[in-house]
């Protein structure tokens, strides 16, 4: 079958690649290239899980099963390359915080991660959250967009050891001559010098060369096998598990809402920040079909809760599919394929190092940045609420702070400065709701 066919056919009618302004080779190069860089978490999140006493081989296949579900869900109903998985930092609260701080039982802690995944479908259908994404005023758009990409780029210099952490100055150059940080400069060269050169699928070639260069220095190894066959059995000890009356009786509030808002806003700065990236908002600044991605994320927590996992999101990494060229929902299932393949071939993505993707990310964040043009820094009223969001998102290592930051600073400058009427209703009210996070979560 020729590509003209396949473009003729089921995937141009659904993913109407030729009005998008691409194709499927560049679409599936995309896909695969943000699976890269994510396919960390299939490893990770079971790593930080079993710590509640979840055997790990169970939540790394609800981990698969809820990334494969979300993002074909974002794939087929919003037609957006947004691929996403149970969220960083929202399983670290799950497991530290709610599980070993107040002494909850894991299937509780899922009955309230279940809650909260309902309560963001009401609002995903209500189409407030819809609401929050178009409300967004251009600069903080822009502002949310460029802070992402240092948060992307900071995340690679730290995972690569370029950056590491410091007592006296927080953040020092690490030491370059470690193998995983050779790796990443060598990685970062060659993907630069493909991307400059214009190469097709630059990112994916420099994660898969990085991950060659990082056998010979010992940063991976060769897999050890090829194919694994995935076991439904190791998955039944936490599959459907939750206890949605347990987390009812217990009055947890505090915790459904604190699952509730780093997700609602973490979703709503990467949807705004790579939209803005991929050029996917309307000329008013609007993100078309934005109930259809949030709405996947809502079902994608939901089924997550079932299958045994924390709260699923937008991934942020889904910047590097779309850098490399992804612009429809085929890119999200290329990635969802991707997902559902690493149940069979664990052993070959598990060889792929952080130093491999690192570089990937830090070249991401060089292409995000360039949202920083649209925003007027004559005018302080614009300036200083983007400033604040820009550094908020890589120095708090959160997206929900950064935008706090840029809502409360916004809505406060241009009312203090009688401008207020200029500011959308609903800037004024989260940036309330804000304030009220901090001094409650203080």
């Amino acid at each position: 079958m020729s590509k003209a066919i396949v473009d003729e056919g089921f995937l141009e009618r659904t993913f109407h690649l030729r009005e998008k302004g691409t194709n499927v080779r560049t679409e599936i190069m995309a896909g695969i290239t943000t699976f890269m860089t994510m396919a960390y978490i299939i490893f990770v999140n079971p790593s930080i899980c079993s710590e509640t006493g979840m055997p790990f081989a169970a939540v790394m296949y609800a981990t698969i099963a809820s990334s494969v579900l979300a993002t074909v869900l974002m794939a087929f109903l919003a037609n957006y390359p947004f691929a996403l998985a149970p969220g960083m930092g929202l399983n670290a609260y799950f497991t530290y915080s709610v599980v070993l701080g107040m002494g909850m039982p894991w299937q509780t802690a899922l009955g309230a991660v279940f809650i909260s995944g309902v309560v963001f479908l009401v609002l995903s259908v209500s189409r407030v959250r819809e609401e929050i994404v178009n409300a967004v005023p251009g600069t903080l758009k822009s502002a949310i967009g460029a802070g992402i990409g240092l948060f992307i780029a900071f995340i690679g210099l730290k995972g690569s050891g370029i950056m590491v952490s410091d007592p006296a100055t927080y953040v020092a150059i690490g030491k370059l001559t470690e193998p995983n940080t050779v790796v990443t400069i060598i990685g970062l060269v060659i993907t630069s010098i493909l991307l400059v050169r214009g190469v097709r699928g630059a990112i994916l070639y420099g994660i898969l060369i990085s991950t060659a260069v990082a056998i010979p220095f010992g940063v991976t190894t060769f897999p050890k096998g090829i194919v694994q066959w995935p076991s439904l059995s190791a998955w039944e000890p936490i599959l459907f598990k939750l206890d949605i009356g347990g987390a009812l009786r217990w009055g947890i509030f505090d915790v459904i809402f604190a699952f509730l808002f780093v997700d609602m806003f973490d979703t709503v700065g990467t949807l705004i920040g790579v939209s803005t990236r991929g050029g996917f908002l309307d000329e008013k600044g609007h993100l078309p079909r934005a109930d259809r991605a949030l709405l996947s994320d809502s079902i994608g927590t939901i089924a997550g809760a079932m299958f045994g996992t924390p709260t699923v999101t937008t991934y942020v990494e889904s910047a590097a599919g779309v850098a490399a060229g992804g612009r429809t929902g085929l890119t999200a299932l290329t990635t969802a394929v991707c997902f559902a393949l690493a149940a069979f071939f664990l052993p070959i993505v598990s060889i792929v190092p952080e130093a491999a993707t690192a570089p990937a990310l830090i070249l991401v964040g060089v292409m995000m940045m360039g949202a920083i043009t649209r925003i007027d820094w004559n005018d302080f009223s614009e300036a200083i609420p983007a400033l604040l969001t820009l550094a908020g998102m890589p120095f708090t290592f959160s997206i929900a702070n950064g935008i706090a930051f840029g809502f409360i600073s916004y809505s406060v400058i241009k009312l203090l400065s009688g401008k207020g009427k200029e500011v959308h209703w609903v800037i004024h009210v989260l940036a309330l709701l804000f304030v009220l996070r901090f001094i409650y979560l203080a």
